[in-house]
């Protein structure tokens, strides 16, 4: 699950990337929106400032308000998608019907009326958070979305919604990162006899390699089964690409 959520975020991180490279282009000297006389040397306030590029049409300057906005929100968005998935899993992962980890206590809260129970309260907040931060874009969209060129004063709403995101995710990610370093993996789960049947595959891979008919082997699986005569070897051999480290998927993705 973790391993997954590592590739994802490394795409995101190709997102965010490329609404840097969009939005890192200057546009000073574009005045209220159709330039000015003054002789203002753009090329240098751009190598002065650090951006990569400028933006030459100086009425397109002024176009990108709105678009500037809603591409960052697009990278903003993705990656909100990719921490709201994980907190859904933890959490149903987390559930008294699955068992398979269990989030640290500092994170869960007690039930009203249930000792027992500990609601995953904080991941539960991280979901709702992140799913809130993926409506970012439609609702840059819907401001920005009919307004002709120039500078309206409509624009300005956009920031209420949009400047607070960068550190609502920014505490998502912490708060998530926290929590994954602090999960216990239940790694006996596999012992529970309900699980048994998720081997078949296995068992029919087995046979297939042992130069058995796939649709014969498929068939004699599942007649075992419905016999109770099914068992299996509860060591996997996989066989595809396993990655251990973030920087190998990075450096395939460059």
């Amino acid at each position: 699950m973790v391993r997954r959520v590592c590739e994802s975020l490394v795409d995101d991180m190709q997102f965010l990337q490329a609404a840097f490279k969009t939005c890192n282009r200057n546009p000073l000297g574009s005045a209220a929106g159709y330039g000015s006389s003054f002789p203002l040397n753009r090329t240098m306030t751009t190598e002065l400032l650090g951006f990569d590029s400028m933006n030459y049409n100086v009425v397109y300057a002024q176009m990108g308000r709105g678009k500037t906005e809603r591409n960052v929100a697009f990278a903003l968005a993705t990656i909100a998608g990719t921490v709201s998935k994980l907190a859904y899993d933890a959490c149903l992962f987390n559930s008294q019907n699955f068992g398979f980890v269990r989030l640290p206590d500092e994170c869960t809260t007690g039930s009203s009326i249930m000792p027992h129970k500990k609601n995953p309260d904080v991941f539960e907040l991280v979901r709702a958070k992140c799913n809130k931060l993926q409506s970012l874009p439609q609702q840059i969209m819907m401001i920005a979305n009919n307004l002709p060129s120039g500078y309206f004063r409509d624009l300005q709403i956009i920031k209420e919604v949009f400047l607070p995101a960068f550190q609502e995710l920014k505490d998502c990610l912490q708060m998530t990162a926290f929590i994954v370093g602090e999960m216990k993996v239940n790694e006996h789960i596999l012992d529970d006899d309900k699980y048994q049947l998720i081997f078949s595959v296995e068992e029919v891979n087995r046979l297939v390699r042992e130069g058995i008919p796939f649709r014969d082997a498929y068939k004699k699986v599942g007649l075992d089964i419905e016999a109770d005569l099914f068992s299996h070897d509860k060591q996997v051999r996989h066989t595809h690409e396993a990655v251990s480290a973030i920087c190998v998927i990075r450096k395939s993705r460059d």
